[in-house]
C-alpha cells in the first residue's frame, strides 16, 4: 500500500534542540534557522550564550547582520540594541524606547559542548535534555564538534537512523558488515523512545575492531543497538566482546569495545536538517592519530547518509509518496514516527495518534 509524503506534519516545539557548537558562538552573531524560524545566537558581555528571533522589530532586518556591542546585540541597520531578554536597551538618537521594541528571546543552556535552545512556549523542562552516559567520565574519550547540513526532512533522518539493516549496503566501505545482513532486528520500547538492536554472534572481528582492541585470533560477539530518544536524538550503542563472553554490563563496558555515537537532529525547515554528532569511546582514548582516522571515517559514513537522504527527499517530492511498499525492517522507524506524531498532537490538542502502524 502506497503512503503519501507529507512535509506539513510540523515539529515538537516544547523541547530542547541543539543550535550550535559552543565554539561557533563567539564575538560575531550566528544566524541559524530552527524549526523554520530565524534565530540569531550571540554572546552577552558576561560570556553567556543568548538566542533571539533574527528579525529587528523596526524593519525586520536580520539582527545577525549586526554586531555584539553596547551590552547586547546591535542591529546593523539603525543601531538598535537588544539584550538577552529580547528587549531593546538602546536606540541611537532617542531616549524613549517604544514598548513594541522587542523580539522573541529563546531560553538557552550549554551542555555537552553545545548551545541548546528551548523552542516551546512553556517553561523550559530540564528533564527533556538528553543524558549522555560516559560523557565527562574517566575512561571515555569524547569526539565532538561534528556537524553536517542535510537537505532532507528530519523524519527521513529518523527513519534512516532507526534502521540497522541499511548499514550493510549503504555503508559497505565504512561500518557495513555482511555477517549481519540476515540477522533479524529486535525492537524494544520505553517511555521516551525505543531501541532497534541485534547481536551478531561468533564472527571475525572487523578491521576497525582489530585496530581498536586486541581480540587476538578469536572471534567476537557484536551488539549494535540503534536508539531513538524523543523527539530527535539518536544514539548508536555498539559493544564488541570476545565470542562467548558473558553479556553483563560490566563486560560490555570493559571486556572489549564500547561506543556511543550520538546524533542530535534539529529541523532547519520541513526539507532540511541540522545534523550535529558526538562520539564517545572507551578505547584508545589518547591516540590522536587513531582519532583523526576515526573522525574521517565517521564523516564519510554520515556523508553517505546525507547523499541518500537528499536523494529520498527528491524522490518523495517528485512522486508525492513516502513509499510504495513496506517490509519488516520498517517497524522501528514507523514506531518512532508515531511517537513524534503523538507528541505533536498532544501539544496542539489534536486527536491522539494510534500507537501501532
Amino acid at each position: 500500500m502506497s503512503i503519501k509524503a507529507d512535509f506539513t506534519q510540523g515539529f515538537v516545539r516544547n523541547h530542547w534542540y541543539a543550535a550550535a557548537w559552543a565554539g561557533e558562538v563567539g564575538e560575531r552573531p550566528l544566524a541559524r534557522r530552527i524549526l523554520d524560524e530565524p534565530v540569531v545566537l550571540f554572546r552577552t558581555p558576561d560570556g553567556g550564550a543568548a538566542a533571539l528571533e533574527d528579525r529587528c522589530p523596526h524593519r525586520l532586518a536580520p539582527l545577525s547582520l549586526g554586531e555584539c556591542a553596547d551590552g547586547g546585540l546591535r542591529c546593523g541597520y539603525h543601531g538598535m540594541v537588544f539584550g538577552a531578554s529580547g528587549t531593546c536597551i538602546g536606540i541611537p538618537g532617542q531616549d524613549t524606547i517604544p514598548p513594541t521594541a522587542k523580539v522573541r528571546a529563546y531560553p538557552v543552556t550549554e551542555r555537552y559542548g553545545l548551545v541548546w535552545v528551548w523552542t516551546g512556549t512553556g517553561e523550559p523542562d530540564a528533564a527533556r535534555m538528553p543524558v549522555l552516559p560516559g560523557y565527562g567520565e574517566p575512561g571515555w574519550a569524547v569526539m565532538d564538534n561534528g556537524y553536517q547540513r542535510h537537505g532532507g526532512n528530519y523524519r527521513i533522518e529518523i527513519e534512516n537512523l532507526m534502521d540497522p539493516a541499511h548499514t550493510t549496503f549503504l555503508h559497505k566501505e565504512t561500518i557495513g558488515n555482511r555477517n549481519q545482513k540476515d540477522v533479524p532486528v529486535q525492537v524494544s520500547t520505553g517511555e521516551h523512545g525505543l531501541s532497534a538492536f541485534r547481536w551478531i554472534e561468533n564472527v571475525p572481528a572487523s578491521p576497525l575492531d582489530r585496530l581498536s582492541f586486541d581480540f587476538g585470533e578469536g572471534k567476537v560477539d557484536r551488539r549494535v543497538a540503534f536508539n531513538f530518544e524523543l523527539p530527535a536524538t539518536s544514539f548508536v550503542d555498539i559493544a564488541v566482546i570476545p565470542a562467548g563472553m558473558e553479556r553483563s554490563e560490566g563486560n560490555l563496558l570493559n571486556g572489549g569495545i564500547r561506543t556511543f555515537s550520538y546524533k542530535f537532529l534539529t529541523p532547519e525547515t520541513s526539507r532540511s536538517t541540522h545534523f550535529f554528532w558526538l562520539h564517545l569511546r572507551n578505547y584508545r582514548q589518547d591516540d590522536a592519530g587513531f582519532e583523526a582516522g576515526l573522525r574521517a571515517g565517521l564523516e564519510k559514513t554520515y556523508g553517505e547518509d546525507k547523499d541518500m537522504i537528499e536523494a529520498i527527499q527528491r524522490g518523495q517530492e517528485e512522486t508525492g509518496l513516502r513509499q510504495r511498499t513496506a517490509i519488516a525492517i520498517d517497524r522501528a522507524p514507523i514506531m518512532a514516527l508515531r511517537m513524534i506524531d503523538r507528541m505533536i498532537a498532544a501539544e496542539s490538542g489534536a486527536p491522539a495518534v494510534p500507537a501501532e502502524a
